[in-house]
């Protein structure tokens, strides 16, 4: 054991620091400015989802705003300040008495908050699963109403220390002190917003909703109009048929941890400097080791026709060269690796919060199959947008600055005629189909839920919803072997035959429904033999 605990976490703390300085400076370095909004955009969303960040800034923001309302009391007029109703006018020892009980009160209750904060997270780790605790710590009015607190309570032992014992030119604060009052206030009203908070948030469909909603922001964000349909066209080029017969050299990650993000923009401009193709297989959110291969550089051949162009730097001709140093020290600042899996743009991560609820929730100490159908509910719904979206292309371009506002195409009335655009294969990436998004998601609470016939009847009905958002036959085969799936679970899992049996009818029907050409059109609803023999003898007996 280490006899001296505190060089332990002076060593800790010297590491952060000097990550922390690291990552600012590949932010700021030349290699990484085509990349600057995607940066500063991480670098924000790590501020905020950060528990200390917030409450940092009320402190900040209590200190500075004490002596400047004590300035302004030392310039105003005391007769205006007797005229307002609500103005505290009372001498220093009334003043003084004030906000020491809202000093002591405020910090009394932030302790109050603080202890509530971690029972919650207590129980949202049993119930909901550990990952999602950073959800509940990156609770934006969570922070806000500590942060008011203790934003209170500084602001409070400042002005209380500008209370003089006597009364000349100035010696009560006493717009300072009204202020303070006001906030008193405030922070009371907040304690009452934070106890309906908490109790809202822990509620399971409050927090699906909440897993559902950054899916839906993530997918938009990937699937959105601004997939570039031009690169699409640039497909049509020979080298992406022919770049895997050039000349590899595998890639490796700087270090071991999860894949966060890709600085696109800052790899292109790599690759075009070196005179290649960089192509990942690892996608975002996968675990990757310091000896994984998570891709290959494919050096173009001599004879290219490329190698003639310019980069964006007039003076680097692209010639062809072997990856060296300086070209695996610039990969490592165009790619993020974080020791943890954290909240990101990636889909997947936001799919696997239902998933891991859905999970949790048919373990045997929750039994809970409800939960886990409204978790398969809101991942229907983000299934299905991602099925109606254009899925973002794997190839990635690099267009000199001249032909960066040229068309590729001039339509005209009689043909469509293709003009001389330059773009250059420079990037690779993996892109993920539909059917490994059901796969890992659906697929995995069916595998969970095998016993559980509520929950595969909802999965049945999953696919029926997803078939309204199929778009070609390969997405309709995904959904019939998934049904199958469904199916063979139930014939191998659950207890009575009755309960099979009544799983099978469903699932063929839905079948009959996905194949049906006009299904699209038309409304699903399972009727089991049970029900169906119920109301031929109704109409019978009514005839």
């Amino acid at each position: 054991m280490d006899k001296h605990p505190e060089n332990g976490f002076f060593k800790r703390l010297l590491l952060f620091s000097v990550q922390r300085m690291k990552a600012f400076s590949q932010l700021w370095s030349l290699q990484t400015l085509a990349d600057l909004p995607d940066r500063l955009r991480n670098l924000w969303q790590e501020l905020i989802g950060s528990y200390w960040f917030i409450p940092t800034a009320c402190v900040i923001v209590g200190i500075l705003l004490a002596p400047v309302l004590v300035t302004i009391d030392q310039h105003f007029d005391r007769e205006t300040v007797r005229e307002i109703t609500f103005a505290f006018t009372g001498d220093d020892d009334a003043a003084r008495a004030i906000m020491t009980s809202i000093a002591g009160a405020v910090l009394g209750v932030a302790g109050t908050t603080f202890s509530i904060t971690i029972a919650v997270l207590s129980m949202a780790s049993s119930q909901f699963g550990p990952r999602l605790l950073r959800n509940f710590l990156t609770d934006t009015p969570n922070q806000f109403v500590l942060g008011a607190f203790i934003g209170t309570f500084s602001y409070s032992l400042l002005v209380l220390k500008s209370i003089h014992k006597y009364d000349v030119a100035f010696g009560v604060p006493q717009l300072a002190v009204t202020f303070g009052i006001i906030m008193a206030i405030i922070c009371a009203l907040l304690l009452v917003y934070f106890v309906q908070h908490m109790v809202h948030s822990i509620q399971a469909s409050h927090v699906i909703q909440n897993a559902s909603n950054d899916a839906i922001n993530n997918i938009h964000s990937w699937y959105g109009d601004y997939c570039d349909i031009q690169h699409q066209r640039d497909v049509e080029q020979h080298d992406v048929e022919q770049f895997h017969q050039w000349q590899a050299t595998p890639i490796y990650p700087p270090q071991s941890g999860y894949l966060q993000h890709i600085y696109l923009e800052s790899l292109i401009i790599l690759t075009q400097e070196y005179g290649g193709v960089v192509h990942l297989q690892s996608n975002l959110g996968d675990y990757v080791t310091d000896k994984n291969v998570i891709g290959h550089f494919y050096q173009r051949p001599t004879y290219h026709p490329n190698n003639r162009q310019k980069t964006a730097t007039p003076q680097l001709a692209v010639v062809p060269r072997a990856p060296d140093g300086m070209f695996w020290q610039r990969f490592a600042g165009c790619i993020r690796i974080e020791q943890r899996l954290a909240l990101s743009n990636d889909i997947a991560y936001s799919l696997g919060q239902m998933t891991e609820i859905a999970v949790r929730a048919l373990s045997p100490g929750i039994n809970d199959p409800k939960t886990a159908v409204n978790c398969v509910q809101s991942l229907t719904s983000c299934l299905s947008i991602m099925m109606r979206r254009q899925p973002p292309s794997p190839y990635h371009f690099y267009v000199p600055a001249e032909h960066r506002d040229k068309p590729p195409y001039t339509a005209t009335p009689k043909q469509v005629v293709a003009q001389q655009r330059v773009a250059i294969l420079a990037v690779v990436t993996y892109t993920p189909k539909i059917s490994e998004f059901i796969n890992t998601s659906l697929g995995e609470i069916r595998r969970y839920a095998a016993a559980d016939t509520m929950v595969l009847k909802a999965l049945c009905q999953a696919m029926v919803n997803l078939n309204y958002a199929c778009i070609n036959q390969a997405q309709q085969q995904t959904l019939l072997h998934e049904l199958q799936l469904i199916e063979r679970a139930g014939e191998e899992n659950l207890s009575y035959q009755e309960l099979i049996d009544d799983l099978s009818a469903m699932c063929q029907q839905a079948k009959a429904f996905i194949i049906d050409k006009n299904s699209q059109h038309q409304h699903f609803h399972y009727v089991s033999d049970f029900a169906a023999s119920i109301r031929q003898s109704l109409q019978a007996h009514t005839k």
